[in-house]
């Protein structure tokens, strides 16, 4: 009987220590489809960098349908990825977001033109179609063209907005003369689509000087109330950071890596391959840590929309935090 008895005080004992040393859930929600572009979190749970942080994450793709404010906002995710102009729009609205880590450094989005058009600067945009995204996605180019002092209703002297959906098939129609595009993504598929390089213009708002962050990290301002939230958030991102530089160190395999994911079965290996190595060269030189220097750059420019910014005041020192990545770091 007591042979029994210990076995079943053992067993439950077992039980025990294992509910002890359960991993934290945590669910991430990304800005887009599984590709490259985030690819360090591939990585992180591919080489088990988040369960050696005692962590179980779900990784939820995005979509042209999914905005990732709204998932966060409805309880679906912890943390999210997104552009630090939407991220801050929201916040304004009253969705109280904070960048905890910002794993990107300089921006990718850029306008790529026909050289055939003629245009050759950003004033030549003038009386022109241009493709932009939208989904908050838009909002750097509408501060960009603020700046310029060109409006964006039409006319001679503005650019009609051509509301581009997330492919190049406005410029290969031509319907646009320019279009949005990412230098790690439909940038390529115009350069696959048969079009040369050199038959080509890019203008890049990293070198335009109207560069806004871009995939940061993102929760609710309530997580960064418990301590033990803040602790595991810290661990996602040491996690996650890991695997941003395998990614940057080992592109190819990384590539691999995400297209194991893919359920959609959409993306191809040659594809996956230049745009991990075209992403890793935004990633490089952050430790996952934002910079207030390029917090302020965003907050900037997003100020300058003229009579329609995209925020109307400066959102204040309570938009980002240093708290868990001084703790993941340290």
């Amino acid at each position: 009987m007591n042979k029994i008895f210990n076995t079943i005080g053992l067993a439950a004992l077992g039980s025990w220590a294992g509910m002890a040393h359960a991993a934290d859930d945590l669910t991430l929600q990304l800005k887009w489809v599984t590709q490259a572009q985030f690819g360090g979190y591939y990585v992180a749970q591919d080489k088990g960098f988040y369960e050696e942080e005692d962590l179980d994450v779900t990784i939820k793709p995005g979509g042209p349908d999914i905005a990732p404010t709204q998932v966060i906002a409805g309880g679906g995710a912890d943390v999210m990825v997104d552009w630090m102009p939407a991220a801050l729009a929201a916040r304004e609205k009253g969705l109280p977001l904070v960048n905890i880590a910002q794993p990107f450094k300089s921006s990718g989005m850029m306008l790529t033109c026909l050289k055939s058009t003629g245009i050759e600067e950003p004033e030549d945009f003038r009386g022109r179609t241009l493709g932009v995204w939208f989904f908050g996605n838009e909002f750097p180019f509408l501060s960009w063209m603020s700046q310029l002092g060109i409006p964006t209703d039409g006319g001679e002297d503005g650019v009609e907005v051509l509301k581009q959906g997330f492919n190049v098939d406005p410029l290969l129609q031509g319907q646009a003369d320019c279009i949005s595009t990412m230098t790690y993504n439909e940038y390529w598929q115009v350069i696959d689509a048969g079009i040369q390089p050199e038959e080509l213009i890019t203008f890049k708002y990293e070198e335009q000087g109207v560069a806004t962050l871009e995939d940061g990290l993102y929760v609710l301002e309530e997580k960064l109330d418990d301590p033990e939230e803040v602790d595991k958030l810290a661990r996602f991102v040491r996690a996650s950071m890991k695997g941003w530089k395998w990614a940057e160190e080992n592109p190819d395999k990384a590539a691999m890596i995400v297209l194991e994911n893919d359920a959609t079965g959409a993306q191809t290996e040659k594809h996956q391959k230049r745009m991990m190595r075209e992403i890793a060269k935004l990633t490089a030189g952050s430790n996952g840590e934002l910079d207030p220097a390029d917090f302020e750059r965003t907050v900037d420019s997003l100020l300058s929309g003229g009579s329609d910014p995209v925020i109307t005041e400066h959102p204040g020192d309570g938009a980002w935090t240093h708290e868990v990545t001084d703790k993941a770091l340290n």
